[in-house]
């Protein structure tokens, strides 16, 4: 199922990951620091550069995971949030013209749900979904055992479900603690190591929301498994108790007891989730 090699890669902020990913690890990748504010032409070359600097006869497809909006079936990215001239690219066509390889396209918490269930927690699960917790809140949804992304690629977009007198995205995103305490999630992530009481009530605080987002999934989606990712799962433990407590709320308590929640434990699955967009077309295709 995974015995091709294909390339992976993931837009961050203002860098670029490209990785060769072959039976389930990366054997080759590179980061590449990017002027994301450059012209669109000027982004495309360094995807052409970082390609190339993996690539090899090996090389089946390519995976790509944007932060952003993506027509999935034609594999045009719309207006990426980290990077201001890509407001249309036809990224799919532009990469298939130029190197002769299946591309695939798909937004970054799809990747991160469809990675985890290759090459992570949700292995061996049908229904599952991935949810990220970090700059934003998205989650990608894992249905009879594919990625399903929805008819706009907007299956899964959580975040922006109105919470309280905001989203819930406002409440959970890395950016809440600052608003909220004056201190970076980081600070509050270091200090809860060390025991410090404030930062664990804190987080604690943090579950119940989360908890409550989780229900959301739960009357929605009502998945086997939820893997939560992101540079807030590293909390996990100082939220996990209260987060719990919330959940048991739910009014089917059948549900409850069936349901597994994770935290992520692959470092690449921003990597391996692109490059798994290929392998989850291939088996798609397999199957009809």
């Amino acid at each position: 199922m995974n015995q091709n090699a294909v390339i992976g890669i993931s837009f961050g902020g203002k860098t670029l990951v490209a990785g060769k990913v072959k039976d389930g690890r990366i054997e080759k990748s590179i980061v590449r620091v990017i002027n994301n504010k450059a012209l669109e032409n000027e982004i495309l070359t360094e995807v052409f550069n970082v390609i190339n600097e993996v690539k090899d006869d090996e090389i089946a497809g390519i995976g790509i995971g944007v932060p952003g909006i993506v027509d999935v079936e034609k594999g045009i990215v719309y207006d990426v949030q980290t990077i201001p001239s890509w407001h249309e690219v036809h990224i799919k066509e532009i990469l298939e013209s130029h190197f002769g390889l299946k591309v695939y396209v798909n937004n970054d918490a799809n990747c991160f749900a469809i990675g985890e269930t290759y090459f992570g927690q949700t292995q061996g699960y049908e229904n599952s979904v991935g949810l990220i917790l970090g700059a934003g809140v998205g989650a990608g949804i894992i249905f009879k055992g594919h990625l399903y992304s929805g008819t706009n690629c907007g299956a899964g977009e959580f975040g922006d479900i109105a919470y309280k007198e905001q989203n819930y995205e406002f409440y959970l995103n890395d950016a809440f603690f600052e608003y909220k305490y004056g201190v970076p999630a980081l600070t509050f992530l270091n200090r809860a190591k060390r025991k410090d009481k404030i930062a664990r009530a804190i987080f604690e605080y943090y579950g119940f929301d989360l908890g409550n987002l989780i229900k959301t999934i739960l009357y929605t989606v009502d998945p086997e498994i939820i893997t939560i990712g992101g540079p807030l799962s590293k909390a996990f433990p100082y939220f996990e108790k209260s987060m719990w407590k919330k959940i048991k709320t739910f009014k089917y308590k059948q549900t409850i007891n069936k349901l597994q929640i994770v935290a992520s434990k692959q470092d690449d699955i921003a990597v391996l989730g692109a490059a798994a967009l290929y392998y989850d077309a291939q088996n798609q295709r397999m199957k009809k």
